[in-house]
Formats: structure tokens, sequence, C-alpha cells
């Protein structure tokens, strides 16, 4: 068998020339090169200009694209009779994704040059490529709608850990602090009219030690469920650490802040689990009591440091004043 000859019964097991005759076959082995390539070797990266396609002789060779997190995740695998990187030839386009070799591959090359020339030389040939092209490339996007869906959904997870605290449900200090920072530094000149709320669950460590961390962690995640309730729509309720709460409050004033405080301290105080200690001991309800701390910007602090600093001081104080209570600083007064 010639080297010709070889090339064609290669190219007649490709998918893509399925219907061409034998004659046809040779004229598109008569531009194609051949290329044998290790394993781990990285054929294109994602983003790189490109001007050949490639058929996989032997070997299999994988491509990966980046999710909307930067990770690198399997797209497909292209063995025997597969084809890739069209796409740079027939759209002019960067390349979709990184192609690695998974095992030792010999892959035929075709040039972009040598692709337009076979359509507009050998248009009877070119039509049955093109054609047969569009029917493969509708089955493979099939296939990569579901891939790109479960990177949204991937990726939407991902950000969502990022930002969530998974026990209480509620944002985790990372997303608060973000928040106080963009809406107090955003205005040049005046510091935007907005409250901070600081809230420890009262006496939370004999819970624990009493019940078990099982009752704790439903105590942190029942709070949480009634605090997300209780936000105004543009208010951030999260958990900071153990039974550390704070609910940033833009637009709200210090007056405004005070009373939802007072309304958080009173939903807590009608929550009321009950947890069995043992397998054979009795049920226990544990009824919850909170502490929080109340400061305003610009009223107390400038700045999204000064206003937690505020807030953290104004909630220190009603604990050391007796606990289950709402105190505004600096007035340790006002309960």
């Amino acid at each position: 068998m010639t080297y010709t000859e070889e090339l064609v019964a290669v190219l007649a097991a490709c998918e893509l020339f399925a219907g061409l005759d034998r004659s046809m076959l040779a004229v598109v082995a008569g531009l194609v090169r051949q290329e044998t390539l290790p394993a781990g070797a990285i054929i294109f990266h994602q983003g790189d200009t490109g001007a050949s396609m490639y058929f996989v002789k032997s070997g299999h060779v994988v491509s990966m694209a980046r999710d909307v997190d930067g990770n690198e995740r399997e797209v497909y695998e292209f063995g025997p009779g597969r084809f890739f990187g069209e796409m740079s030839i027939i759209d002019n386009a960067p390349r979709s994704a990184t192609c690695e070799v998974l095992e030792e591959a010999e892959l035929l090359i075709l040039d972009a040059i040598d692709f337009y020339r076979i359509v507009w030389e050998h248009a009877d040939i070119g039509v049955l490529m093109l054609v047969r092209m569009a029917k493969i490339m509708a089955g493979w996007l099939d296939e990569a709608s579901i891939f790109l869906q479960d990177i949204v959904r991937w990726g939407e997870t991902a950000r969502k850990r990022a930002v969530i605290d998974e026990m209480s449900g509620l944002f985790n200090r990372r997303f608060l602090e973000e928040a106080m920072r963009s809406r107090l530094s955003r205005h040049a000149g005046r510091v935007p009219v907005s409250a901070l709320l600081m809230l420890d669950i009262d006496n939370f460590h004999e819970i624990n030690n009493r019940l078990g961390s099982e009752a704790g962690d439903a105590v942190i995640a029942s709070a949480g469920a009634i605090y997300s309730t209780l936000m105004p729509e543009n208010g951030v309720a999260a958990r900071l650490a153990g039974d550390e709460f704070a609910f940033f409050l833009p637009g709200l004033d210090c007056a405004a802040a005070f009373e939802l405080a007072e309304v958080i301290r009173a939903a807590s105080e009608q929550l009321f689990l009950e947890f069995r200690p043992g397998p054979e001991a009795a049920p226990v309800k544990a009824s919850l009591s909170v502490s929080l701390g109340v400061a305003a910007a610009p009223a107390h602090a400038g700045d999204a440091k000064g206003l937690y600093q505020a807030a953290d001081k104004a909630l220190f104080m009603a604990k050391e004043s007796g606990r289950n209570r709402v105190v505004v600083f600096p007035d340790s007064n006002k309960t």
C-alpha cells in the first residue's frame, strides 16, 4: 500500500469524509500532512490564533475550556476518525479550547489555505465536506450546550460558596465588608447614610455545652432563616463567625436602624427549639435572646472600618449592661 493509499484509507474512516469516493479522498490526501505527538503535548491553547484543522489517525486528544472561575474542564475527547480545530479556519476565530494529547497521537493536519483550495478548486468535494461538517457540528453543539449549562451551574455554586455562610444561609463576613466598603466609599465628599447592627446570641456557649454542637448548629441555621426575612430590600444580613451576626443597612439612619434592631431582638425571643441531649433523654426546649449594637454613618463614623468599630463597641455595651437589649453607640441608655 502506498503512502497516499494509506492516507485515503485513514480519511475514509473519518466522519467528516463520509460520502466521498476514493478519487475525492485522494485529492484531500494530497493536501494533508502528518505529525506524531507524544502524550502530554499541547497542540494549541484556548485563545491562540490558528490556521489548521486536525484529524486523529490514532491515539486520543482531549479539549479543555476554562469555566467562569478560570478552571479548565474537559469538553470533548477526540479518538480515531474525529476532527477538531475547524472553527479557526472557517470563522477565523481564536481557539475556543485547549487541546492536549492524552496518549501518543498521529494527526493529519489540513491548513486553511489547502482547505479553501479544496472548496474553490474542487467544489463537489467542498460542498460535501461543508454539509457533513455542519451536521457533525450541530451534534457537538448539543453536547456543548449541556457542558455550558454545567459550567454555569458550577460557576454559580462556586460564586455562592464564596460569599454565603453555609450554616446560616446568610452572607459571610467577606461579602459584608465588601458591601460596606463599596457603599461608604462610593460618594466623594460626603458619607452616604447607612447603619450597621452587630448581634451576639446570648449565652450561646451554654447551648453548645448543654445540648451539643448539633443543637448549636440548629440554632444558627434557625436564626439565619429568621434574620434573612427581616432585611429590607437592599440590606445585607451576614454571619461573621460562631454566634456573631451583622446587618448592613444602606439608607437607614440611626433611628430606623434601632427600630429594626428591636424587631430582630423580639423575633429572636420568639424562636423556641426542641432538642434531645441524648438518645434516651427527654426533649429539652431552648429559647433565645440576643444583644445588639447599633451605629450609623455619618453620625458615628465616616468609613466602613469606623462604622464596624462603633457598632462593635455598642454591642459590647449591650452585653455588659445585661444582655437581651439594643444599645446605640454612644448612648448606652437607649434600650
